[in-house]
């Protein structure tokens, strides 16, 4: 991989929403290819100083979601993704991103999930009376 991930410390999103951001966005992008080697573990936390324990969740929820594989003894690669399943998970990807980034940004102004909640729904009614 030529150029490491860039996480930003003081952004309010959590250090490994960020990072799987990235990784997602560089896979997606076509910067990551199938079959590539990602950093270890240990030296991804090293070159972005943050704890080891924050890459590890973050790969692995990546293999759970079926974006990268960890072979045993050799390191964590982008798996194979189908075209179609890619297509939707880019979709979905693309709608958590937002979500992240809309729940973080109202956290730093004080509000919660519930507030936000209320809020989407209240604005949905007077769409559908609005177009209805």
């Amino acid at each position: 991989m030529s150029q490491p991930f860039n996480i930003d410390s003081s952004h309010p999103m959590p250090l490994y929403a960020q990072l799987e951001r990235t990784i997602r966005f560089a896979i997606a992008t076509g910067r990551l290819q199938a079959g590539e080697q990602l950093p270890t573990v240990r030296q991804l936390a090293v070159e972005l100083c943050i704890n080891a324990n924050t890459v590890a969740k973050v790969y692995s929820e990546l293999e759970r979601a079926g974006l990268l594989e960890t072979r045993r003894g050799v390191g964590t690669f982008v798996s194979n993704v189908s075209p179609e399943e890619d297509a939707r998970e880019n979709r979905e990807r693309q709608l958590g991103t937002l979500v992240d980034r809309f729940v973080a940004e109202a956290g730093a102004h004080g509000f919660s999930v519930d507030d936000l909640i209320e809020h989407l729904q209240s604005r949905r009614k007077k769409e559908m009376r609005k177009n209805g």
